[in-house]
């Protein structure tokens, strides 16, 4: 398969991606304070092996090697997350120097490597201390996130431009709320539904609070989308991938677009929103762009008995499938850039996340096979290549993820990284992957040079 390097802008930014909890370590270095996922990590039996990101990849300490390896593989943009518990450690209140001053020189060491900066605000690391008062099911804690975006903005700002409020709002959700397979590890619906309409408020607030703070912001959210197939072609079936595209999809993409939460969703749920007077406008205030994290599609059937939103996932057999049980299917991402585009008048778009966990071969020389990991950033890459070319107003591509880190749930046993990472001495290698990554990034560099 190849990639249609020439309907990609020639500013694109090839960039790679990672969150706080699952990279930074030093959980209680410097001021910061428990975050949810520090509390649930080390809640026995949550994580696979009772992992936990006390030290993760050491990156609070080594970030400047991390910076290096990004160069090496030729990115020139980084999507990170800020660590709310590291920069307000009381959730609200004041702010932490020591905090700050990490992302200050975090910042500046990217900018001097020639790396765009893209920042995430919230990647799922709640302070504790906001759980115990209620977390995101309570509207102060929407409150409490925009002051923290407010803080953050106003001292990265003067460098920082490509913004993001939330990262997948629905793991934070229906995961954490709903399923109970992420922190605060919750199994309540009406805490759920609550939970997703304050984490859009809180979007909507902190869009505010970023633009007032940085006037020439470009401020986006960030969605984890699948596209839906029925198992059969059963009116009920049918019904129940409806349902899923409402659960995993709408119920995202609707109010931040103005169009309120769809109503056969809310009719799903049966549960009364939070609303007050003024919330739907600030949701649905124009962003300047829109990121997408896909990893693999949904089959599903009908399942009436089961829990909102009453559907069963199906196991296709045949296809292939990642070291995380999950199907690949790359024609995924370009159906859902178009439809970003042709449904929601996405203005700009991102591929946030991208990525793929595999078992990874460590030669006798220290190196890192992993051709299947290979095969597959080459196929969606090359899927997001047609998708520009039909019309997809596609900016830039992160791959996930820049290293091997503490995969939530799963601990640390499934590995994403372009970069492998021993942690049991924190050596950092370039897999396969990597060097095949800034292959890609050369050579669209090299059509770009042609054509000037």
């Amino acid at each position: 398969m190849t990639i249609d390097f020439a309907a990609l802008p020639q500013d694109f930014l090839w960039g790679t991606a990672t969150s706080a909890y699952q990279i930074e370590g030093a959980v209680a270095e410097d001021g910061r304070s428990p975050s949810i996922w520090d509390t649930f990590s080390h809640t026995p039996g949550k994580i696979a092996d009772d992992d936990h990101g006390d030290v993760a990849c050491d990156h609070y300490h080594r970030w400047r090697e991390d910076i290096g390896l990004m160069r090496q593989l030729g990115a020139n943009a980084y999507r990170l997350s800020i660590s709310w518990p590291r920069v307000v450690p009381g959730g609200d209140g004041p702010a932490n120097p020591k905090g700050l001053d990490f992302y200050d020189k975090l910042i500046d060491g990217l900018l001097e490597a020639g790396i765009t900066p893209s920042v995430t605000l919230y990647h799922w690391d709640l302070p504790q201390v906001l759980q115990d008062r209620g977390g995101w099911p309570e509207r102060e804690t929407a409150e409490h996130f925009a002051a923290y975006a407010s803080v953050v903005a106003e001292r990265l700002g003067d460098r920082v431009t490509h913004w993001a409020t939330l990262n997948e709002p629905l793991c934070s959700a229906w995961i954490g709320h709903l399923e109970g397979k992420m922190a605060p590890g919750l199994t309540d619906l009406t805490a759920a539904v609550r939970a997703s309409y304050h984490l859009l408020l809180g979007h909507g607030l902190a869009v505010q609070a970023i633009r007032a703070a940085v006037p020439r912001a470009e401020v986006g959210i960030v969605n984890n989308l699948s596209t839906v197939h029925p198992a059969t072609d059963r009116p009920e079936d049918i019904a129940a991938a409806h349902r899923m595209d409402g659960h995993t999809n709408r119920w995202w993409l609707d109010p931040v677009h103005g169009r309120g939460f769809p109503a056969d969703m809310r009719e799903v749920y049966g549960v009364e929103l939070p609303e007050q007077p003024g919330d739907l406008r600030t949701i649905g205030a124009p962003l300047d762009w829109l990121g997408l994290n896909y990893y693999f599609p949904a089959t599903v059937s009908d399942d009436p008995n089961g829990p909102a939103p009453h559907v069963r996932s199906v196991r296709r057999d045949g296809v292939p499938r990642t070291g995380m049980d999950w199907e690949v299917d790359a024609s995924g991402i370009e159906t859902l850039l178009l439809r970003l585009t042709d449904e929601y008048g996405a203005r700009r778009l991102y591929v946030t996340e991208n990525g793929s966990a595999y078992p990874d071969i460590v030669r006798p020389d220290g190196t890192v096979d992993d051709p299947e990991r290979q095969a597959y950033l080459t196929g969606h890459l090359a899927a997001c290549a047609s998708a520009a070319r039909k019309g997809a107003p596609l900016a830039g591509y992160f791959a996930w993820s820049l290293l091997d880190n503490f995969e939530w749930a799963y601990g640390y046993d499934k590995r994403f990284g372009l970069v492998h990472v021993d942690y049991r001495t924190q050596a950092r290698t370039i897999k396969g992957t990597g060097r095949h990554y800034a292959e890609i990034i050369r050579r669209h560099r090299e059509g770009v040079a042609k054509a000037a």
